[in-house]
Formats: C-alpha cells, sequence, structure tokens
C-alpha cells in the first residue's frame, strides 16, 4: 500500500524517490577510487519523470539510462565524475551537454529531445559514441577536439550541409533523413567504414571515392538517377553492402546486374544478397570473357545459317570428317597480320589465296575494297549476319568484323586453302565452327618498336594505342596459359607493318614462309627456327614477351617440348597408297587429284592437310627478287 502511495505521488510531481532509486540501481562492484563497493548502473526508464536531482548523491555512477521521461534538467550529472555512459533519449532536453563534463565520458545518447545547437566539446575528449537523432540540429560543430569519437549519429535533424567533420576518427556515420544534397567534406574521414545517408535528396554518389575502408553504404530513398554514379564506388575494394531502394536509378533496364559488374566486391545490394551466379551474369552481359563472347557469336551465326536453305560447300568435301585447309594469322593491332598475308598469298600461289573479311570501320590509306576488306556500312553488315552470310563475327574497337562463308568458298572453289587474318577474339570464335585452321601467332619483343609503329601509321588516338599496347599481355597470356591455343609462335624483335624498317619485315616474312614450307612439307625441317616456337612464350610484367630460342631450349618447359614432338610426329604420319600414289604421280595428277578430294580423308591434323593437300612442285613463278617486299 505503501509503495503504491510512492508511486503516485511521483507520478504526480515527476520527482524521482528514494525507493525509485533504489529499485533502479545493479551492478555492484568496486567504485571507481577502488575504495568501497557500490552499485554502477541506475536504469529508470518511462516514468514521466522531471526532477533527477537527487542523482546528485549517486556520485558512483558508471552508468545511467533516463530514457522515456520529461527530463530537462541534467545538472546531476555534473556530481557523477566517473560516468561512463548516458542514455537520456525521449525527454524534453533543450540544453546541449548542460553539465560539467565526466572525465571518462565515452557514450552518450540525446537522441528524440528538442536540442537544436551544438557547442564546443573539447572538454570531452573521451567520447567515442555520440547519439543525437530525431533533435534539431541545422549544423554540425563544436566537435574538432573529440579525438577519439567513432560513432557519430545526426538522423533525422535539419542539416542540409556536410561540415564540421574534418579528421575525425568515424568508423560509423549518420546522417539519415536530414536535407543533404550533396556528399561533400568526407574525404578526411579515413577511418570511415559504415555510412547511412537515406532519406536525403542526393543527385550523386561523387564524394566517397576516396573513403577507401567504407563496407556499408546506405542510400535509400535519394534521387540517384543513372547507373554510371555507381562508378565513383569501384576503387572500394571492401565496400560489400549497398542499399540503393527506393531511388529512380532502379527504374533502369539492367540495373542490378549494372550495379553488380561496376562493383564486383558487393554482397549485399538493395538488402539482397548477390549470389555467384549473379555476378557471373553481370559479367558476360557488360564484360563477357572472349569464349562467352564467341559461343554467343557461333550460336547466332549457326542460327542464322540454319534459315537460310541448305547446300553443299566446296570448302565441306571431301567429307565432314576431313577439316578444310586454312592459315590464320593473329597478333595484335597493326602487327603486320594483312601485308604478311598478302605476301605469302602471292609467294605461294599454288596453294594459298587471300580470304577478304567484311567490317564495318572505314578503309585506312592505302586500304582497297574488295582487296583488303570489304567495307559496309552497319546497317548492310547487319543484314548479312541475319542472311547468314558469315562463319564467324567479332566486335573490335566499336566496329564489326566478320569472315563470310563466301570469302571462304571463293578460295575453295579454286582448290586453294584460305589465309585470313584477324584479332584474337575472331580466333575464339572460328575454333567454335567446324573448321580446323592453323593458328599462327604474331607477337612482339619490343613494345617500344611497336608504339613507333602505331605512332608511324597516324591512324590511332592515344587511348586507342594503350589499348593495343595493353594487348600484347593479353595474346602473351594465352598463349602460356592455355597451351596448344595457337599452333605457333614467331616472336618479332620489331613490327611489320609497312612503316617499318625492311629488315624487319623481311625477316619476320622469312620466318613464316619457312614455317609454311615446313606445313607444305617443300623442304627439309631445319634452318634458323630460333623465332619460331610451338607454344613457349611468356610475358613480364611490363608486357614484354621473352620467346624462347632454340638455344635456350632449356627454358621449356616438359609440356612445351612433348607438344613440339607431337607436332612433327604428327607431320610425319604414314602415307595411306593413295597419298603415296599421288606423291609419285605426275603434276597433274596430283592438281586433279588436290581439286577432287582437297585433304587427305585419314588425316586428322590440319598440318597435316595442307602438305597433302597441294602438289609438292609448284608451277612456274616470276623471280620473287623481283616483285616489292611489300604489298
Amino acid at each position: 500500500m505503501t509503495q503504491s502511495i510512492n508511486t503516485t505521488t511521483m507520478e504526480n510531481d515527476g520527482e524521482l524517490r528514494e525507493d525509485e532509486v533504489s529499485n533502479g540501481l545493479s551492478n555492484l562492484g568496486p567504485s571507481a577510487t577502488g575504495l568501497q563497493h557500490t552499485y554502477l548502473y541506475l536504469s529508470v526508464p518511462g516514468r514521466d519523470l522531471k526532477n533527477v536531482s537527487i542523482l546528485c548523491n549517486y556520485i558512483h555512477l558508471q552508468k545511467l539510462e533516463l530514457p522515456y521521461n520529461k527530463i530537462k534538467d541534467l545538472s546531476c550529472v555534473s556530481h557523477m565524475p566517473h560516468l561512463i555512459i548516458l542514455d537520456v533519449s525521449h525527454n524534453q532536453l533543450t540544453d546541449f551537454f548542460g553539465f560539467q563534463a565526466p572525465k571518462n565520458l565515452k557514450e552518450v545518447n540525446f537522441s528524440y529531445n528538442q536540442m537544436s545547437v551544438m557547442k564546443d566539446l573539447s572538454e570531452y575528449t573521451s567520447l567515442t559514441k555520440l547519439i543525437l537523432d530525431y533533435n534539431s540540429f541545422s549544423a554540425i560543430r563544436g566537435l574538432e577536439k573529440c579525438e577519439m569519437l567513432s560513432h557519430l549519429s545526426l538522423a533525422h535533424n535539419n542539416i542540409s550541409r556536410i561540415r564540421g567533420l574534418d579528421h575525425l576518427p568515424l568508423r560509423e556515420l549518420c546522417l539519415k533523413g536530414n536535407a543533404i544534397q550533396k556528399i561533400e567534406n568526407l574525404q578526411t574521414l579515413r577511418k570511415l567504414q559504415v555510412l547511412d545517408l537515406s532519406c536525403n535528396r542526393i543527385q550523386s554518389l561523387s564524394g566517397l571515392q576516396k573513403l577507401l575502408l567504407l563496407g556499408t553504404i546506405n542510400l535509400e530513398s535519394n534521387l540517384i538517377s543513372e547507373i554510371k554514379e555507381a562508378s565513383y564506388l569501384q576503387d572500394l575494394n571492401l565496400l560489400r553492402e549497398l542499399n540503393l531502394i527506393k531511388n529512380p536509378v532502379q527504374d533502369q533496364d539492367g540495373y542490378r546486374l549494372a550495379v553488380i559488374f561496376l562493383l564486383q566486391h558487393l554482397t549485399l545490394l538493395d538488402q539482397q544478397t548477390v549470389t555467384a551466379e549473379g555476378k557471373v551474369s553481370s559479367l558476360n552481359k557488360y564484360d563477357p570473357p572472349l569464349e562467352v563472347t564467341a559461343a554467343r557469336d557461333h550460336m547466332t551465326n549457326l542460327l542464322y545459317q540454319l534459315m537460310q536453305p541448305q547446300v553443299i560447300f566446296d570448302s565441306t568435301l571431301p567429307s565432314l570428317d576431313t577439316p578444310y585447309p586454312m592459315l590464320v594469322l593473329t597478333g595484335p593491332q597493326a602487327c603486320g597480320k594483312r601485308e604478311l598475308a598478302h605476301k605469302l598469298c602471292q609467294e605461294f600461289s599454288d596453294y594459298f589465296a587471300y580470304g577478304a573479311c567484311h567490317t564495318t570501320r572505314g578503309p585506312y590509306y592505302g586500304e582497297e575494297d574488295g582487296l583488303d576488306y570489304h567495307f559496309e556500312t552497319e546497317e548492310e553488315f547487319q543484314k548479312m549476319i541475319q542472311m547468314g552470310k558469315f562463319v564467324q563475327t567479332v566486335q573490335y574497337g566499336g566496329h564489326w568484323y566478320g569472315l563470310s562463308r563466301e570469302s571462304i568458298e571463293r578460295v575453295a572453289r579454286e582448290g586453294l586453302a584460305c589465309c585470313v587474318h584477324m584479332e584474337v577474339e575472331g580466333v575464339y570464335s572460328l575454333k567454335k565452327s567446324y573448321f580446323e585452321p592453323r593458328y599462327v601467332l604474331l607477337i612482339p619483343t619490343t613494345v617500344d618498336n611497336y608504339i613507333c609503329c602505331l605512332k608511324a601509321r597516324g591512324f590511332y588516338s592515344n587511348a586507342q594505342m594503350e589499348t593495343a599496347v595493353s594487348r600484347i599481355d593479353l595474346y602473351a597470356k594465352i598463349n602460356r596459359e592455355k597451351p596448344g591455343f595457337f599452333d605457333n609462335v614467331i616472336s618479332c624483335g620489331g613490327f611489320v607493318c609497312s612503316f617499318c624498317s625492311p629488315d624487319d619485315r623481311a625477316e619476320a616474312y622469312m620466318i613464316l614462309k619457312q614455317l609454311v614450307q615446313e606445313y607444305l612439307g617443300l623442304e627439309e625441317q631445319g634452318g634458323d627456327t630460333s623465332s619460331i616456337t610451338p607454344n613457349n612464350t611468356s610475358t613480364n610484367t611490363t608486357g614484354e614477351v621473352l620467346a624462347a630460342k632454340a638455344e635456350d631450349a632449356d627454358l621449356m618447359d616438359s609440356y612445351s617440348r612433348n607438344y613440339q614432338k607431337k607436332i612433327q610426329a604428327n607431320m610425319n604420319t604414314s602415307q595411306t597408297p593413295a597419298t603415296r600414289a599421288a606423291d609419285s604421280g605426275s603434276f597433274e595428277w596430283k592438281v586433279s587429284w588436290c581439286l577432287r578430294r582437297a585433304v587427305s580423308e585419314e588425316c586428322t591434323n590440319s598440318s597435316i592437310i595442307i602438305s597433302l593437300s597441294f602438289p609438292a612442285t609448284p608451277r612456274s613463278l616470276p623471280d620473287s627478287s623481283s616483285w616489292p617486299l611489300w604489298s
């Protein structure tokens, strides 16, 4: 009965009584001085308290909780020098820190009060956590000396600009529900890990790019409208959680995959887990691996081919099990592939003819339509794709390139092997088809020479040249990680475009010529093959490719040596009676047999097919010394 009367009295006048204090005390332990045992914690929530002056006598308190009351005066805290944690949220306080600073005060919760002005907190040097949510602050100030402040929350105030936080050791910052329009003045918060800027008016993510320790960003209910804004976060390698719910950007097509692609380290996007499947899908959509692009290209062209009337092609005779002989020269942009292909087809005109690809780019100086490329408009090229005209198509440098069926058939009808050149994207695509060409990689050993060649052409911007140089490493990496992807590698000291020195061009061509002669069996293997390797190049971090020379054979790994022996063994495969008869017969019989058969039925290696598909004795040719060195 007495307790009921006391409670009623307290509720009437809002004054904290001794018995209520006794009920709220807990955590008996030694005082800060260590001279006595006392209760260290006091919690009296939700009692409509207005007067707590009685607490002036409790000088040993270390934790004080008085939430959900009607307190307006906290001067009693001035008498608690050992106080560490203070929670007076949901009260009627108007005075910001209206008490003398306890020396060790670390955590303060003033949320849901009526404060409007922040004052200097230089005396509160131990403060680590400050919660000021749901007040009326319009500016952040007075925190400059809080050198231990790691957690600051000012959610749902009237703050319009982010200021007053320079060089603070904050790890968590919450400015939710204010009127902020721009992310600014955060670049000095080097330790920031969690940032909540939800429910503001922010339109751009600029200003976050230097916060390298950020792991969580909440931007829900803002005005972010462009997917490209996520690029500001690409350098934040520790970012794991991003929330853009209720932003206009969510309405854009492909939004989720685009953001996942830009921010590969995310594990949670818009409160949904980012799965491994989602990351793969984003990569395949926006930056697909060469294998994926090639597979899509092959499926597209095959589908359109099957929609056309089916005919028998010269390049598929005499048997579907026998591949048509082709030679593909590949290498970085402007490495001289086209020039070498033309020269080779001129000198070995009894065996090879040049297959001109189609492209949507304009002709460079000196290129001829129909001879070097078939130049098409974008509309014409797409129409050819839909008509099933292409064996392979790729996009490179913003333009389309494609090898048409007709380019191959034109050569096949003459009983010759087709020689083409393409970038590595085209190689991946062609490998998906039923063709089994010989692939020869041309790659430089001197990047400086390559750059000089690109500049001498005068066709390329600085960005294009940087891209071209970076692709040297791409080719070397493919050759290193995919043994056998290229059948042979020709490492050139300098590049072999028409702007290079005659010596460089002559050397590169002689190496290729020797390689082709070995393919065709026109002479015994031997001579200087120091620059020809089956698959044994490596690259260093500067992009310079080191070719394994014959005299440095010990540098070749066992796989490369075995691969070379395998190629040589295939080239010496025992001949069938038909092929022996062809070799011993007249030249005219060989030509007739070549046209009928195109390739041997029993050989599966494309290099053997070339050697068996053409006569060993070429027709008389003009003296090659009278030709210009380069076409």
